[in-house]
């Protein structure tokens, strides 16, 4: 079986989709399977110099659609290659892209070279993007877009692939006319992380100068409004002020992630500067991969991500992995497994259930608290194991493309 995947961009400061392609493709082909990946990234740039082979990279693009003009031409020459193609997120043009070519295949009336094609929307189906205050014009360019390319591209694929069955009913809500073919909860997961070495320790000191084997809370993600960044902040700073009533020690605060150069994150930092006795407290040292983000992960206490939208929480997955509780919203969409787990806190995405999920983790003991790791490891090993939902998903795509023979075939 030979698949296609097309996304926007595998640049992984863009998000969990890039990181989701990639891993994938590892995993599915140690089962048989070809893959092909084509992006609207530049050639050449470094993040493309990885283990996923080959990689087809057409951009640059342009605009808020990222439009290269090299895609569908691309598309039309090398599409019928392959038995399926997966499009990787949505609202850009290469959604459109590949839905123009497949459409113009069938029109011609080779239905027969037209492979299997399935949309993995990555949460962006999400309802949450569309009622949101701060989004109102993106929610507006969705709802046009939307009615002019993305409802085709959703209803005339042959199924959705969903990270989680949280996933697959909210997407329902969104747009009224969502009548897709099928729906699939193939599930997510992570490959399992490298074993901590020392070196990893080292890696994260130097990237987070004057953390000295202090403890601390991790947040890992984008620096942006929608993973509540501003939440954990605000909680924390109150949290310090009782702290200095009490003359306790709080563990530091260390923010992981791309996204200090915004204005939102700015307004972060500014706002920090203000509070002169936290200014040896809360740490931004920016992105980090390899062994300083595993370093990270193993030197936490516990993981948080106060988020108002997380599709499925690959940080969160990678800290539980790593044998770390996880402080999380209810908007995270795993937050049901974590809870029946016992492998976090779950609570509300505003101030007051920040606040209370980082008391809930401060009151524990600390026998109570490496329970909970236990339980993270647990749970990680019982539903978040990429292979299992790899193997879901290679599945899903084998039978459809079979069903499909079968039926031209009569």
């Amino acid at each position: 079986m030979k698949i296609l995947h097309i996304v926007a961009s595998l640049n992984p400061a863009m998000g969990g989709v890039a990181e989701a392609v990639k891993s994938f493709v590892s995993i599915s082909e140690q089962q048989s399977v070809c893959n092909e990946v084509v992006t609207l990234d530049p050639p050449g740039v470094d993040y493309l110099q990885s283990d996923v082979t080959p990689v087809h990279a057409l951009g640059p693009s342009y605009g808020f659609l990222n439009h290269t003009r090299q895609l569908i031409p691309w598309l039309t020459e090398n599409i019928t290659r392959f038995d399926a193609i997966i499009i990787n997120g949505l609202w850009g043009f290469h959604s459109y892209a590949a839905w123009k070519v497949i459409h113009r295949l069938k029109k011609n009336g080779s239905v027969k070279k037209v492979p299997s094609v399935f949309v993995m929307p990555h949460g962006m189906l999400d309802p949450y993007f569309q009622r949101a205050k701060e989004r109102r014009y993106k929610a507006l360019r969705n709802i046009l877009y939307w009615a002019i390319v993305e409802r085709d591209v959703i209803n005339d694929a042959d199924g959705l692939l969903f990270t989680c069955e949280t996933e697959l009913l909210l997407a329902r809500e969104t747009f009224k006319s969502y009548k897709p073919k099928k729906e699939y909860n193939v599930g997510y997961g992570i490959n399992t992380p490298p074993e901590y070495n020392r070196d990893m320790q080292l890696a994260f000191n130097q990237s987070c100068a004057g953390l000295t084997n202090e403890p601390y809370l991790l947040f890992l993600g984008r620096i942006d409004l929608k993973k509540g960044v501003d939440l954990l902040i605000k909680a924390y700073l109150k949290l310090q002020e009782a702290a200095k009533i009490t003359n306790t020690q709080l563990p530091k605060l260390v923010v992981v992630g791309p996204g200090l150069d915004t204005d939102f994150a700015k307004k972060i930092l500014l706002d920090i500067s203000r509070h002169p006795e936290v200014k040896d407290k809360i740490y931004f040292p920016g992105m980090l991969t390899g062994e300083a983000k595993w370093g990270a992960f193993y030197g936490c206490e516990a993981f948080v991500l106060p988020s108002h939208q997380e599709n499925f929480g690959i940080a969160v997955v990678e800290a539980m992995a790593c044998g770390k509780p996880v402080l999380i919203s209810n908007q995270v969409n795993i937050w049901r497994e974590i809870s029946n787990g016992g492998a976090g806190i779950i609570e509300d995405d505003n101030l007051i259930g920040t606040e209370s999920m980082l008391k809930q983790w401060l009151n524990l003991t600390a026998d109570e608290k490496l329970k909970m790791g236990k339980r993270a490891t647990e749970s990680f090993k019982k539903c978040f194991i990429l292979d299992k939902s790899a193997s879901n998903m290679i599945t899903v795509i084998q039978d459809t493309i079979n069903e499909r023979l079968s039926k031209l075939s009569n």
